[in-house]
């Protein structure tokens, strides 16, 4: 799921409408982004969001880019930005993050993410094992604390 995010203990905005997130994203000094040139999912979706709210120069002009691979929430942190969009899990991953919360209606985006054994696997019962770990309530707890939602 793509989320906004503030620096912990910043006022958060009011995101709850495309109306509400258009006006916090033009009342921030800057906002951070993956650089949609690079190809990163949450970067490109938000490209397309600020494109479908009739805002792109004016958010284009206040952007700020992670380094590759990068975390948007390290650019809140040191105070180069007021607003970070990026994936849940990675801005939970940055000390000093808050979650606001996800893009409003269907402006969201989630990722889903799936795994399987190839019916030829030469190691098929020990990939088998591995999904059923990953869907047990001891992985579940894990992914959790680093941002992902449960199924």
């Amino acid at each position: 799921m793509f989320a906004i995010a503030v620096k912990r203990g910043a006022s958060k905005p009011d995101i709850s409408s495309a109306e509400a997130l258009k006006n916090a994203l033009l009342a921030a000094r800057a906002v951070g982004y993956t650089d949609p040139a690079a190809g990163g999912a949450s970067g490109v979706h938000f490209a397309k969001i600020v494109e479908r709210l009739g805002i792109a120069p004016e958010i284009k002009a206040k952007s700020k880019f992670p380094p590759p691979a990068g975390f948007v929430g390290t650019l809140l942190v040191s105070g180069e930005i007021d607003l970070a969009v990026q994936s849940k899990p990675e801005l939970s991953s940055t000390e000093g993050v808050e979650i606001v919360g996800p893009l409003p209606g269907d402006l969201g985006s989630t990722t889903v993410f799936a795994a399987g054994v190839g019916a030829s696997s030469p190691n098929g019962e020990t990939g088998k094992a591995l999904v059923r770990f990953l869907a047990s309530p001891e992985a579940q707890a894990v992914f959790a604390t680093h941002g992902f939602d449960p199924p």
